[in-house]
């Protein structure tokens, strides 16, 4: 059972109450939870959380530790067949949608970027940093640029690698393999109206300002390069303490970029016509009678 949704929409408290009807544990797929020491600009699973269901995939990794979505798939694959031992329904939940479709339906098999173009991308980045990243996405694989992370420079590096080796858009490359899977996969996501959504965001941040994440960001400023920290909320606050612009202009900035994430993440879900969209509006006995209602049919087909 995956369960979807753009960033503030309400995935974490649904997945809860669905993980624990079924008495299963949850296989958290946000590619930034992952890491340890960043618990309130993620929105990493609070403690409490944690202690009502068995959570995976959340603090496992230092922040000096590369981890991408390849590893991600080996990793979750591994372990759910052993939780499929033992339970017959295991919830992921998350936003990182590469990271759910790696687990869903496998990664494309791409070639390996010769070190010289590599090398080259590198270099026009340090020389014309982010918003040069920006700018060349945008003009090599628009496609692309309306869905990746447009905050995160790796994933903007890449794009521009592969297209630079192959002569194509890396978004014709990504051809969606779906490999087969030993497991059923039913897919939900939560929507809300637009503007209830954006206000949520708005709402969320300034509460992650209350919690604390002015100083978590500070406190893990001093690694401010490393892969895992390219993401906003930090990226936001770091240019803070620069001195780039004060703290309102940075919690705005914050606000925004994230109300941006989440239509991305919605303009993914829509291409996915495998999901279930779920109103968050419902109350949860409904959503959770509504899921109960998805496995049972798929149950009914196999047979």
């Amino acid at each position: 059972m995956l369960i979807l949704g753009p960033t503030g929409v309400g995935k974490t408290e649904l997945s809860l109450r669905v993980a624990e009807h079924y008495g299963c544990p949850i296989l958290n797929c946000d590619s930034r939870q992952i890491y340890r020491s960043v618990p309130i600009g993620t929105a990493a699973p609070t403690a409490e959380e944690q202690a009502r269901v068995k959570h995976y995939f959340v603090a496992m990794r230092d922040l000096e530790e590369d981890y991408n979505a390849g590893q991600y798939e080996r990793d979750a694959l591994v372990l759910l067949e052993d939780l499929f031992k033992t339970h017959e329904v295991v919830v992921m939940s998350g936003g990182s949608m590469l990271y759910a479709d790696a687990v869903c339906k496998g990664l494309d098999d791409l070639p390996n970027v010769p070190a010289e173009i590599r090398q080259e991308v590198k270099a026009a980045y340090e020389k014309g940093g982010l918003e040069w990243l920006q700018a060349e996405v945008q003009r090599l694989d628009p496609d692309y640029w309306e869905i990746v992370d447009q905050q995160n420079p790796s994933r903007l590096a890449h794009c521009i690698e592969m297209c630079r080796m192959t002569g194509k858009t890396y978004s014709s490359l990504r051809t969606n393999p779906n490999k087969e899977r030993p497991f059923r996969i039913v897919k939900v996501a939560l929507e809300r109206p637009r503007e209830v959504l954006y206000d949520r965001i708005n709402r969320r941040v300034e509460q992650m300002v209350k919690d604390g994440l002015v100083e978590e960001a500070r406190a893990v400023y001093p690694k401010r390069q490393l892969n895992s920290l390219q993401t906003v909320g930090y990226r936001e606050l770091f240019a803070y303490f620069d001195g780039e612009y004060d703290l309102d202009r940075a919690i705005e900035l914050i606000q925004q970029n994230s109300r941006h994430y989440a239509k991305r993440q919605m303009t993914w879900f829509r291409h996915d016509k495998d999901i279930h969209w779920l109103n968050a509006n419902e109350s949860y006995e409904t959503n959770i009678h509504l899921i109960d209602d998805l496995l049972c049919a798929v149950r009914v087909q196999e047979d």
